[in-house]
């Protein structure tokens, strides 16, 4: 397995959170999203200009912008 940030992820690619590295009122709003270490996501789409990223994690898909994504470290599956 291999850790990358969250907006580093390709189309289709699936992987479980290992850690948010965002702190404050951001790290709390990510983590009431459900972007919580344990979880897996999956990469479903990207925006033409490939800002929002679009995530599909426990059954609902979200956007979240690229400079939220940075903060999500992830496990991907190759």
């Amino acid at each position: 397995m291999t850790v990358v940030p969250m907006r580093r992820m390709r189309v289709n690619q699936r992987g479980r959170i290992r850690a948010v590295n965002a702190h404050g009122e951001l790290g709390r709003r990510l983590r009431d999203m459900g972007l919580v270490p344990g979880t897996d996501v999956m990469i479903v789409g990207r925006a033409p200009l490939r800002d929002p990223v679009a995530v599909r994690l426990k059954g609902f898909t979200m956007t979240l912008r690229n400079s939220e994504a940075d903060f999500i470290l992830v496990d991907t599956e190759n």
